[in-house]
């Protein structure tokens, strides 16, 4: 069949035409639904009737927002998880208490700790040296004055030891060592000795309370137990008289801790578990140490301060001591002053009234 060249080319520039209509009728908005049902093309008429109910902007911004609006939920999910893992992550305060007695669960079961503070002060000055520190049950009278040094070393030693601890660390079974020294070093005229040494095991059961108390107060620390301190001594000589120097008692006590922040609060109540009238070498102890003693520590930019009052209010006689920890001079060791004032610094010395200051240093501050 022969085709017509001029028509072909008619017909070609006819839907031209038309395609160009109807691209500029697309464009075109269009101003109510009546003018939408003319066009053929469904895209097109369907774009039409989006074009005259509005949504001609929001169907496009929907389908490409609706990826960035997932991305976005999903960038925000993993921002919030991994703001809960931070939160979870970031260590809190850690507890003076807490770290003391090993009551975070992940603490070995099995432990060996300081316990009271390890201390050396290389001079302890007193000024009221004890030369007779006999027994009241013993006459001083006839007796050799001793010849002390009223400048001497003195030293502590403590640690403690956890021999069963519940699971999560809250319940603990510890076993105690406390012994202190006084040593005159600087005596060269009585061949530098010991004067006194205090030996004081002990056994009792921790407990963590966990209490809140307000003010920002926490009870953290429940010690029950038992405790014997001595002096080592023998109460007789060769011939079988008493020499009046040794010393001697057990007790019962209860220990509360509570902490605000650096600050730790302790108090300790006991009761003197009775001896027999001819084997108390110190049957009024009480009457000097009391029933019980008031502590606190309190930590600060590496210093720690401590102190502690006890007494008897019946007989109005007591002690208190303060003590100054530095921050670390080399690894642990740090600096120490201690200060004591009345009876009872030792037991040799439980009903002798003296004020004495010490310089040295310190392996830990009793916490």
């Amino acid at each position: 069949m022969k085709v017509n060249k001029p028509s072909v080319r008619v017909g070609a520039l006819f839907l031209v035409a038309a395609s160009s209509a109807g691209a500029a009728l697309a464009q075109t908005s269009p101003s109510s639904v009546a003018d939408c049902r003319g066009i053929a093309a469904s895209m097109e008429r369907l774009a039409c009737y989006d074009a005259v109910s509005g949504r001609a902007g929001d169907a496009p911004k929907g389908a490409a927002g609706a990826p960035a609006a997932a991305t976005a939920a999903s960038t925000s999910s993993v921002e919030t998880k991994r703001a809960d893992s931070d939160v979870v992550a970031r260590p809190t305060a850690t507890s003076m208490i807490d770290t003391a007695w090993g009551f975070d669960p992940a603490s070995p079961p099995y432990d060996i700790r300081f316990y009271n503070a390890n201390y050396l002060l290389f001079g302890r000055y007193s000024d009221n040296v004890n030369n007779s520190p006999f027994s009241p049950l013993v006459q001083a009278s006839g007796r050799e004055q001793l010849d002390l040094n009223s400048t001497e070393a003195k030293f502590q030693i403590s640690f403690k030891a956890r021999v069963w601890t519940s699971d999560d660390r809250r319940w603990g079974l510890w076993a105690a060592y406390t012994q202190q020294s006084q040593w005159q070093l600087y005596n060269g005229d009585t061949s530098r000795p010991f004067r006194e040494n205090n030996y004081m095991p002990e056994l009792f059961v921790s407990y963590r309370p966990d209490v809140d108390l307000g003010g920002g107060f926490n009870w953290k620390l429940l010690n029950v137990g038992y405790n014997h301190q001595s002096n080592g001594r023998s109460d007789l000589v060769a011939n079988g008289t008493n020499n009046g120097l040794s010393r001697s008692w057990d007790r019962l006590f209860a220990e509360f801790g509570v902490e605000r922040e650096d600050l730790a609060l302790f108090g300790t109540v006991w009761y003197r578990l009775p001896e027999s009238s001819t084997k108390d070498d110190n049957p009024d102890i009480t009457d000097y140490y009391g029933y019980g003693k008031l502590s606190a520590l309190y930590r600060w930019r590496g210093n720690t301060f401590s102190g502690s009052v006890r007494g008897n209010l019946r007989t109005g006689k007591g002690a208190v001591e303060a003590g100054w920890f530095s921050p670390p001079l080399l690894g642990p060791l740090r600096g120490y002053v201690q200060v004591f004032s009345g009876y009872g610094e030792s037991l040799i010395d439980y009903n002798w009234n003296q004020t004495t200051i010490g310089v040295g240093v310190a392996l830990s501050d009793g916490l």
